[in-house]
């Protein structure tokens, strides 16, 4: 039986990683090398000559005498944890499938648990904001989701304490999953589905979605629309039209449940956009290390204090 060739790609290995980023001059050298590719420029003034200050960790140009930091600007500044800390979760956080929870992260870093999860919803917010850079498109499964509520009770869409998202899973020609997104949303009403297609869903593409009457609303935000009565039940979860959805569905909450303890309503959009980042970038497990150190360097700072603000959406 032939193998599956994005399960058993190769990854980059513990000792590859150790070998590229074990010491805080290596991780201090990558950062560089990533963020100024064609060699250091001043961003007051463009000039490219510049000299190191051996006093503090700065690089001071030769013009206009402007001092730069190499995490200033990136989602790195301010911290007090060592560059090579923040490879290390980099790294167990792209080559984990099912996530790492921010406990065991901490006792594989060997920091505290509340630097460690301030560690994890920065990166997890910068994986988020990359991927929602991109619009999905083609053929796209849509559905609504949730995600908590009480255990007992009323059950369904009318059940409180329900944390509603949008689930779409864009196919190629050959019906193979591309792309997917999960966006928590404040309720399944037309205008709050027109607002997520215009902002994740490219013109022109082919939504398929099943009966809830508010999916009609992509064709006012440009989009082919094709509804398909389900009529709910087991069976209508193993129907093609909606295969793909319906298993990243099954796959994400299953890993969330077996990895968190607990996810807050107000941050759930950043898990969320964990698992679509590593799913969109799943042919390249050993490149997302790399690639994600980018996506931190462009995101810009992110003070403790946003991270506990109100939730994030789309």
């Amino acid at each position: 039986m032939s193998r599956n060739k994005v399960q058993f790609q190769k990854s980059m290995s513990i000792h590859s990683f150790i070998e590229k980023f074990g010491s805080e001059q290596q991780c201090r050298e990558h950062l560089f090398a990533l963020r100024w590719p064609n060699g250091f420029h001043c961003p007051y003034c463009g000039h490219d000559q510049y000299c190191q200050l051996k006093s503090r960790a700065l690089y001071q140009c030769n013009q206009c005498h402007h001092q730069s930091s190499l995490v200033a600007g990136t989602l790195f500044e301010g911290t007090k944890l060592p560059l090579r800390l923040w490879f290390l979760a980099i790294y167990l956080i792209t080559q984990e499938k099912n996530g790492i929870s921010a406990l065991e992260l901490s006792r594989q870093l060997g920091i505290s648990y509340n630097a460690t999860w301030r560690m994890k919803h920065k990166i997890m917010q910068a994986m988020k904001t990359r991927d929602d850079e991109h619009q999905l498109f083609g053929f796209v499964q849509l559905d609504d989701a949730y995600w908590g509520g009480v255990k007992k009770g009323k059950r369904g869409r009318g059940a409180g304490n329900k944390s509603p998202f949008v689930a779409a899973v864009a196919m190629n020609e050959e019906g193979h999953p591309m792309r997917m997104r999960f966006s928590m949303v404040k309720g399944f009403s037309n205008t709050e589905i027109k607002t997520w297609a215009e902002h994740h869903i490219e013109p022109k593409s082919l939504v398929i979605s099943d009966g809830l009457a508010c999916f009609k609303a992509v064709e006012t935000a440009d989009q082919h629309h094709l509804k398909i009565v389900t009529g709910g039940g087991a069976q209508s979860v193993e129907l093609p039209y909606f295969i793909w959805v319906n298993t990243m569905l099954s796959n994400v909450k299953n890993a969330m449940h077996g990895t968190y303890h607990a996810i807050r309503r107000k941050h759930l959009p950043r898990y969320l956009g964990e698992f679509c980042y590593k799913f969109n970038r799943r042919y390249d497990l050993e490149g997302m290390v790399t690639q994600l150190l980018n996506d931190c360097i462009d995101t810009p700072a992110m003070p403790a204090r946003l991270l506990k603000l109100a939730e994030v959406r789309w």
